[in-house]
C-alpha cells in the first residue's frame, strides 16, 4: 500500500470517529461532521479540522470551514460549535488548544485571516470563552423549537397549541396523506414546493445548485428526506429533513396556496415527528424561529406556525467573533453590506 492510500485511510478513519463523537453530543450537530465540510466545499468553501484527544478518547474539537470573501482575504467559522467537554476546566484546556491549533493554521495561511466566528448550540457562554465579541447577526439561527420524540402519540399531540392539534385531526379528516421520496421525481416536487414558497414569500432562497448535491448527500449517506403531503392526488407540502445523532431536523420546506384549507402542513410535520420516532430519534428540531419579542421579524409567520406545533424552544447564545486583523475586518463587514 501507497504511502499516498494509507493517508487517506487514516483521514477517513478520523473523519469517522469524529462524525460519531459528535453524534453522542448533546449540542452536537450536522454542520460539525466531515460530510457537511465536504458538501461546503463543493460551494467554495474550504475547510480543516482539530480534534483533541486523551489517548485514543476524542475530547472535543472542532471542524473549521474557510471562507474567501475578497481577493487575500478569509475569515474561519465554526458552525454548531466547537464541541467542548461540559467540565469547566478540561473545556478551558481543551479551548485553548483549539484556539492555538487555529492560530498555527492562521499564520500559514496563505490569505489575510480577518477572523473567526463561532456558532455553537450553548445556552449559556462559558467563563472562559475570552476574546471574543457578540455578533449582530447570525449564519445559522439562534433560536429554535425542539419537540420530544420520546413522548407517545397522545403526548405529542397534548403537548401542541390547540389550534395545531385540531389542525393535524383536519388534515387527517379531510384525507391528507404523507409519502417520502427523495426519488429524481421527488426532489422535482420539491424544489417546485420550495420556490413557489419563497417567492410568494419575496425571501432569497437557495439555488437549485446547493438542493442537488446536498439531497444526494444525505440520501447516499442515509442522514435525511424528503416528505410531501399529498391531498386529491397532488403534493402540496414537502419539507427536507437532515437526521445526525438522536435529532432529526427540519432543513427546508415548501407548499402551494393551493387547498390551503386541509391544512397539509401540520398533518405532515406530526406525521414526520411519529416516523422518525420509530426509526429511534429523540428530537425533532424545527431549526430557527422569530425571538418571542419581535413581532416584525421576517420569520413571525412561519414562527407561528411553528409554535402551534408546540415544543420547547431554545435561545442559543450569539454568535461570537474574534477579530484577529481590524483593519480586514472592517473590509469584510463591508463585503457583506454591499452583498446585502
Amino acid at each position: 500500500m501507497t504511502d499516498n492510500n494509507q493517508n487517506e485511510l487514516e483521514r477517513t478513519r478520523q473523519a469517522t470517529d469524529w462524525d460519531r463523537f459528535q453524534a453522542t453530543l448533546p449540542d452536537g450537530g450536522f454542520m460539525q461532521t466531515s460530510w457537511w465540510a465536504e458538501f461546503m466545499e463543493n460551494l467554495g468553501w474550504g475547510h480543516f479540522g482539530v480534534v483533541v484527544r486523551d489517548g485514543g478518547t476524542i475530547l472535543g474539537g472542532a471542524q473549521v470551514l474557510r471562507n474567501l470573501f475578497s481577493p487575500g482575504h478569509c475569515y474561519y467559522y465554526i458552525p454548531e460549535g466547537p464541541a467542548l467537554p461540559a467540565d469547566p476546566e478540561d473545556g478551558a484546556q481543551v479551548h485553548q488548544y483549539i484556539m492555538a491549533y487555529i492560530e498555527k493554521v492562521r499564520q500559514n495561511d496563505k490569505n489575510n485571516v480577518s477572523h473567526l466566528r463561532i456558532e455553537p448550540r450553548w445556552e449559556r457562554l462559558p467563563g472562559y470563552i475570552t476574546g471574543f465579541n457578540a455578533a449582530r447577526s447570525w449564519m445559522e439561527p439562534r433560536n429554535t423549537l425542539c419537540i420530544d420524540l420520546a413522548l407517545p402519540e397522545d403526548g405529542m399531540l397534548a403537548q401542541m397549541k390547540p389550534k395545531g392539534r385540531y389542525n393535524v385531526g383536519l388534515a387527517r379528516r379531510y384525507g391528507v396523506t404523507v409519502v417520502e421520496d427523495a426519488s429524481p421525481q421527488g426532489v422535482a416536487d420539491f424544489l417546485r414546493l420550495y420556490n413557489e414558497t419563497i417567492s410568494r414569500q419575496n425571501i432569497l432562497g437557495k439555488r437549485q445548485t446547493y438542493f442537488y448535491p446536498l439531497i444526494d448527500m444525505l440520501t447516499e449517506l442515509d442522514q435525511g428526506s424528503i416528505f410531501f403531503a399529498e391531498y386529491a392526488g397532488e403534493r402540496i407540502a414537502a419539507v427536507l429533513t437532515v437526521h445526525f445523532g438522536c435529532r432529526v431536523t427540519y432543513f427546508y420546506g415548501g407548499s402551494t396556496e393551493r387547498h390551503r384549507q386541509v391544512m397539509a402542513p401540520y398533518l405532515l410535520h406530526f406525521e414526520i415527528m411519529l416516523r422518525m420516532k420509530t426509526r429511534g430519534y429523540q428530537s425533532y428540531d424545527l431549526y430557527g424561529i422569530a425571538p418571542s419579542d419581535q413581532p416584525e421579524h421576517k420569520w413571525a409567520n412561519l414562527s407561528a406556525f411553528k409554535r402551534k406545533l408546540g415544543g420547547q424552544e431554545f435561545q442559543f447564545v450569539p454568535a461570537q467573533e474574534y477579530v484577529y486583523d481590524a483593519e480586514a475586518y472592517e473590509r469584510y463587514k463591508n463585503s457583506k453590506a454591499n452583498k446585502s
